[in-house]
């Protein structure tokens, strides 16, 4: 499974899964979302992890699951069965790590084997990741990766279109790799340890504009368990969840019923298709001050957005 796959089914509800084994890592890179450490123990129950995923089947299953953290391969075993299990149903998977197997001049056997079991490898590279493993490290554990027959990809970071480091960057691996490995690249936002420093989010849109929101279509495991229909960190993070962006808990929910919840929910339907700014407006609650994100965990238990949504994205006219 190459990238462009891999994001081309980002919009599509339902069409992938998100999976946060854990909150560990051996990096403490300046910029980490999830602020994560090796002293963090936040990971979600192994067995109902594996018993979640075991729920899928051919018929009910997402295209996708990507597994990431933390550090995702800090489990190994955990990751190839979890793999397994999906792959097993038919889907394919994905894991984005940070890389610090790197550092070692060959890639430990367990972490090889997990990375075996999957259809595409993402590493994470950055100004902040380089501090702690070397971009040649990283280049070396990529092209090992490769060569064993597993696509790859780089999941870059930098501070806007203008940073330096990006166009430096994707100028070596396009050198390094001949061009024939794509990188994704995003915006340093202020989580986790770049909540102090990074640039702020940025405002919502017009009102009276629709602005679709594509980052609720993939379900997310948060480290606690607990199922959200957003991968926005502070929705992950905070708790209690807006009711409108919780789907369960992998304790006590199968695939199916998270599924059937992010699929179903007006609200959802009505942020995916225009955004929670201008469901808001047209259910005649008041502007948010913050950014679009925080306008739509604002939504939750606002009676009269549900019934507008429920109004308009309700039942068979709702699915279309």
């Amino acid at each position: 499974m190459e990238l462009a796959e891999l994001v081309g089914l980002r919009p599509f509800p339902a069409a992938g899964l998100l999976l946060g084994l854990t909150r560990r890592c051996p990096l403490r890179c300046r910029h980490c979302s999830t602020g994560s450490d090796l002293t963090v123990r936040e990971e979600p129950n192994a067995a109902q992890l594996l018993r979640f995923v075991g729920s899928f089947t051919a018929e009910n299953r997402p295209d996708v699951v990507m597994l990431t953290g933390g550090e995702p391969l800090l489990l190994p075993t955990l990751a190839g069965e979890l793999s397994f299990l999906a792959r097993r149903a038919g889907s394919r998977t994905a894991v984005l790590s940070g890389m610090f197997f790197a550092r070692s001049q060959r890639i430990p056997p367990a972490i090889l084997r997990a990375i075996a079991q999957v259809d595409h490898f993402s590493a994470s590279l950055d100004v902040y990741h380089e501090r702690e493993v070397a971009r040649a490290d990283v280049f070396r554990a990529l092209h090992h990766i490769r060569e064993s027959g597993v696509s790859v990809s780089f999941h870059l970071t930098g501070t806007g279109a203008d940073d330096p480091y990006l166009a430096d960057i994707t100028r070596a691996i396009d050198k390094e790799f001949g061009g024939r490995v794509p990188s994704l690249v995003n915006e340093v936002r202020p989580f986790g340890r770049a909540a102090s420093w990074a640039r702020p989010a940025r405002t919502g849109p017009d009102p009276s504009a629709a602005a679709p929101c594509s980052m609720a279509a993939w379900p997310v495991v948060a480290f606690d368990g607990t199922v959200l229909a957003c991968c926005n960190q502070d929705t992950v993070d905070r708790r209690p969840a807006p009711a409108h962006l919780d789907l369960g808990h992998i304790g006590s929910d199968d695939w199916a019923a998270v599924r059937r919840r992010a699929l179903e929910s007006p609200v959802l339907r009505m942020i995916r298709t225009v955004g929670p700014t201008h469901l808001a407006a047209r259910s005649g609650a008041a502007p948010h001050p913050g950014s679009y994100c925080d306008g739509c965990r604002a939504l939750g238990g606002n009676e009269a957005v549900a019934a507008g949504a429920r109004a308009v994205a309700s039942g068979p006219a709702g699915a279309l």
